[in-house]
């Protein structure tokens, strides 16, 4: 009968680095189960020839064959050998964590606000003072409405800078504005609502959202005025969600005879309107026109956010919503959600109380003008025959491309070039591009769109 060998382990052990030596052999045994180096049911060295091997004490490996007998990698029993456990063993190294949004060299992302221009110094500086000043009872269970420091600074906010008309009592702040749109969505769901109308041509995320709650969209043209407020007359639906201040992907901004008649269609059909405002401070020819919900604040669902006005990852969004729909928003933020992170918010109201974020927008706004000019200008260079449409504003141009048929190619041929674009359609119906231009530098729109100019000429 053939003895079993004892499998060789190529562990050294570092006496220079921080740490235990135990922790050190029982990681590096840890990793080569989990690896399959050590299958199960091997036979590991004794604790005296282990010992012998890494000059070190036997007491050292005792305590790592001990620990990671605890956590099931080994089994041991009295007067037997160690060995792997039997369910210990993994077939593949574990796989680690990466993100699955893909990197361009030359990323147009319509969505983006520059991120290198996020004021670092001054957000610390607020997230500073909060965590100094502000009461330990705001690390506990709070209001899921959110915190009224920052409900209150809203109020003064929105009303100043988009004529809207906040109630804190009726604020509720959300973890972004998919999360505050799911929310609504569900809350409406319940309340019987089985279709919903959206722009078309207009944000996906509206629709997908609608469709995951279990919503039916119901798609209404947009033209260059805004939604056609007939079509969604006609539609039977009882709630709208639009982008009125600078319509998505077209640029168009709802025309104020529309604007009358969609709050007079939503008076005598006793409908929601929802309003995504989520760039209407960003506009650099014109001043933006004032929140439809300080028309009529118990007609409208005010939703906005941070994403485009800071960046996105700070994920605190609001909803101003009309009296009658604000208990079930707060219980289904209370069961669904609990809030967005409370010193975020405190920072958020800082910032805003300090007058920064009307100063950050105001930098903005300045460079954001400039990188505008420079799709325009990269666009007359590259792509002459290309015609911009929409007002001058936000974080994007939709961009009409004779001769264009095969938006999927063109996307493939740029994505091949290290250019990331997205098509959308014209309210017209026909193919478009939306290019973003907010976060690349004046020198990557010009190669960029060099680039996509190859895209469309292969």
């Amino acid at each position: 009968m053939a003895l079993e060998r004892e499998p060789v382990l190529l562990i050294s052990l570092d006496r220079s680095v921080s740490g235990s030596l135990h922790e050190q052999l029982e990681a590096h045994l840890r990793e080569l189960v989990r690896s399959g180096n050590l299958p199960a049911g091997t036979k590991l060295p004794s604790s005296r020839a282990l010992a012998l091997q890494l000059g070190v004490s036997r007491g050292v490996v005792l305590e790592a064959y001990s620990q990671l007998s605890a956590e099931g990698y080994l089994a041991a029993s009295q007067g037997a050998a160690t060995r792997v456990a039997a369910a210990a063993s993994i077939e593949r190294p574990p796989v680690l964590a990466s993100s699955f949004r893909a990197r361009h060299a030359y990323d147009f992302d319509p969505a983006s606000p520059d991120l290198s221009a996020f004021p670092r110094d001054r957000w610390l500086r607020s997230l500073r003072a909060v965590l100094r000043q502000a009461p330990f009872e705001v690390v506990g269970e709070g209001d899921p409405r959110g915190v009224p420091e920052l409900r209150n600074e809203l109020m003064s906010y929105l009303s100043r800078v988009r004529g809207a008309a906040p109630e804190p009592e009726h604020t509720l702040l959300t973890s972004g504005f998919t999360q505050g749109f799911a929310a609504l969505c569900r809350v409406l769901r319940d309340r019987g609502v089985e279709r919903v109308a959206v722009e078309d041509p207009g944000w996906s995320q509206h629709r997908l959202i609608a469709e995951r709650i279990g919503l039916e969209p119901c798609p209404v043209a947009v033209d260059p005025l805004g939604i056609d407020v007939g079509e969604l007359a006609r539609s039977g639906c009882e709630v709208v969600v639009i982008t009125p201040a600078h319509q998505f992907p077209t640029g168009a901004v709802l025309s104020a005879e529309r604007r009358a008649r969609l709050l007079e269609w939503a008076e005598d059909a006793d409908a929601l309107i929802v309003e995504d405002d989520y760039d209407s401070e960003l506009r650099y020819e014109r001043e933006p026109v004032g929140a439809l919900q300080g028309l009529a604040p118990e007609r409208v669902a005010y939703v906005g956010s941070v994403s485009k006005r800071l960046a996105p990852a700070l994920r605190i969004g609001w909803i101003l919503s009309p009296s009658w729909l604000t208990g079930a928003l707060t219980y289904e933020q209370a069961v669904s959600d609990g809030g967005s992170p409370a010193l975020d918010q405190l920072a958020l109201s800082d910032f805003i109380a300090r007058g920064e974020l009307d100063r950050h927008l105001r930098r903005m706004r300045l460079h954001y003008r400039a990188r505008r000019q420079a799709l325009l200008d990269a666009l007359t260079q590259s792509l002459p025959r290309a015609k911009v449409s929409g007002v001058a504003a936000g974080l994007f141009a939709m961009v009409e491309v004779p001769g264009l048929r095969d938006e999927a190619a063109l996307v493939r041929a740029a994505a091949e070039r290290e250019v990331n674009v997205e098509a959308s359609r014209t309210a017209g119906g026909d193919t478009a591009l939306v290019l973003g231009f907010a976060n690349l530098s004046t020198r990557a729109i010009a190669d960029g769109i060099e680039r996509l100019a190859e895209a469309l000429r292969a």
